[in-house]
């Protein structure tokens, strides 16, 4: 994810980045200019349309297009925002709760700093494993210890074999003695809401936009965008090429920043960071645990 100070409002405004949809849409826009100018000529040079001609007339309809294209893409950019921000609650919850369990975990097994360090193993593994389930461009797995002993965990559903371990163990301490029942209870508990922040991110990374809808929108903008030149060039002119090449870069923007982040976990400029994330939750699992 991209890190910026918001109040440096003039680098922000000249900046370009890696996502930026000036760069992605560049080649593009100068389609739509040559397109604009090819409008032009055949209206103006070519046929000496005036603005009495009844072309001139479309750009009524064009004005009430321009209202259903501005509905719709604003329901596309908030839906988009909305799958973002629900991804980023469910790293906040994964937080939270990793940080609820080493602490309680922490309290019960007070005397046993053994075995306690080997379920701080695994929390603090729980995020990186999620982060390389989410997204397979996410591979920071180096830690500073061994973990060979979690590498079949990769080849299946990560997230889910670390609970399974977590479960094996605190069963493990709960038939020594260790763990009282009540104590179990609000520890599995725990465990749960770990997979809960798995499922919800999952549904989020298989579930994308209907496809039918993220075409439609984009073909609408097309369309309206290839209309524009010719519904308006009789009355402006030259001036018409910029004008068209603009909204088109303005419009399409919209579109391509709803596609990017309505997927948050693909490791992109805008997506949430999960790695940033994880590696704050294995430092406070060494904090709260004692482990150096």
């Amino acid at each position: 994810m991209r890190v910026y100070n918001t109040k440096h409002f003039l680098k922000i405004l000249f900046s370009l980045h890696h996502s930026d949809t000036l760069k992605i849409l560049f080649p593009t826009m100068l389609l739509v200019g040559l397109y604009s100018w090819g409008i032009q000529f055949l209206e103006i040079e070519y046929f000496h349309l005036t603005s009495e001609s009844g072309i001139s007339h479309v750009g009524m309809i064009h004005s009430l297009l321009s209202f259903v294209l501005s509905l719709l893409l604003v329901f596309r950019t908030n839906s988009a925002y909305d799958r973002w921000w629900e991804g980023r609650k469910l790293w906040g919850k994964l937080v939270n709760d990793t940080r609820n369990f080493a602490i309680k975990i922490n309290a019960i097994l007070e005397n046993d700093k053994a075995d306690a360090q080997q379920i701080a193993r695994y929390l603090k593994f729980f995020p990186h494993f999620l982060a390389k389930h989410l997204s397979r461009d996410s591979t920071r797995l180096a830690l500073d210890e061994d973990y060979s002993d979690l590498e079949n965990a990769l080849k299946h559903h990560g997230p889910s074999e670390i609970i399974i371990f977590l479960t094996h163990k605190l069963n493990h301490l709960k038939k020594e003695g260790k763990i009282s029942d009540l104590e179990m209870i609000y520890l599995d508990t725990q465990l749960s809401g770990f997979l809960d922040v798995c499922g919800g991110c999952e549904r989020i990374k298989n579930t994308p936009i209907p496809y039918s809808y993220s075409s439609f929108v984009k073909k609408f903008i097309i369309l309206y965008v290839l209309a524009l030149p010719i519904a308006y060039v009789i009355n402006i002119g030259l001036f018409m090429i910029p004008l068209t090449v603009f909204v088109y870069y303005v419009l399409m923007s919209l579109e391509l920043i709803a596609e990017e982040i309505e997927d948050p976990f693909n490791n992109d400029e805008n997506d949430i960071p999960m790695e940033t994330i994880a590696q704050n939750i294995e430092k406070n699992v060494h904090q709260i645990m004692g482990i150096k």
